[in-house]
């Protein structure tokens, strides 16, 4: 999976910055998986000290961390001399359009959007080594060639025009996304309104009121219009309608046995 650079992944040293031990061992064991050789720290400073002691070659960083966060972080690899090389990838929900400026600010190379499978991650860090290795290349001047989806593009744009394209697409996918989250908070409510229908309802077993989530008595069909899409319409049942109009029926049938006797 790597390229010319990295014959095998154990020649790659990958430094993980993850506050989050559960995180940050998920992360070694998907990398380790694979023969990387890893090394972890649980916050900013320490990501900073490991950078000191020995250089990697690469940084994952999470983005929200207590003390200097993974775009501080970032930020302060890309202005030292000595390892302003480094590709940083940055973990982050990317919920918002400014997180992808912050990014770019900061320096970094890539992004890693929250849940991630293991796929996912490794197909970034083959990216990463793979693009740099091609951006070796002279023919880079004219334009930018990159590795994607498993093939070799070499793209001409403008580099503004290319960001232009990129943030544009970014945008729409992210409206996209909150449409899909705001059509999955209701489907979310109309399921928890089946499951309280379904589920043990109060009810009085003489006028058949049943009780809210309130407390308050509700007519029947006034519970389930508001907990439900049925809509009511109202007739009578043969036994109430004897009952309601008893008089009419007995005197129906007294003309109907005179008749019958005639």
């Amino acid at each position: 999976m790597q390229s010319n650079s990295y014959k095998r992944n154990t020649d790659v040293d990958i430094l993980i910055v993850e506050d989050s031990p559960t995180q940050a061992a998920k992360l070694k064991q998907m990398l380790e998986n694979e023969n990387y050789k890893i090394r972890i720290a649980k916050n900013g400073e320490e990501g900073w000290d490991l950078l000191e002691e020995r250089l990697p070659n690469v940084v994952i960083s999470d983005v929200i961390m207590p003390g200097i966060d993974g775009y501080e972080l970032c930020r302060r690899i890309k202005h030292d001399k000595k390892c302003r090389h480094l590709p940083v990838i940055l973990l982050t929900q990317l919920s918002d359009p400014k997180d992808i400026i912050h990014g770019l600010e900061s320096g970094a190379d890539h992004f890693i959007t929250k849940p991630y499978s293991e796929d996912e991650l490794l197909s970034h860090i083959q990216y990463i080594f793979v693009n740099r290795e091609l951006r070796k290349n002279p023919r880079a001047d004219l334009g930018i060639e990159i590795f994607f989806a498993g093939q070799k593009h070499f793209l001409t744009s403008d580099r503004i025009q290319i960001l232009d394209l990129l943030f544009s697409t970014y945008e729409a996918v992210l409206q996209k996304n909150q449409e899909l989250e705001k059509k999955n908070l209701e489907l979310q409510s109309s399921i928890e309104m089946i499951k309280t229908l379904r589920g043990l309802i109060p009810i009085c077993s003489h006028c058949k009121k049943i009780r809210n989530d309130e407390g308050f008595w509700q007519r029947l069909e006034e519970y389930i219009h508001e907990n439900s899409e049925a809509e009511f319409t109202h007739g009578l049942c043969p036994d109430c309608e004897k009952t309601i109009y008893s008089k009419y029926f007995e005197e129906h049938v007294e003309n109907h046995s005179s008749t019958s006797s005639q």
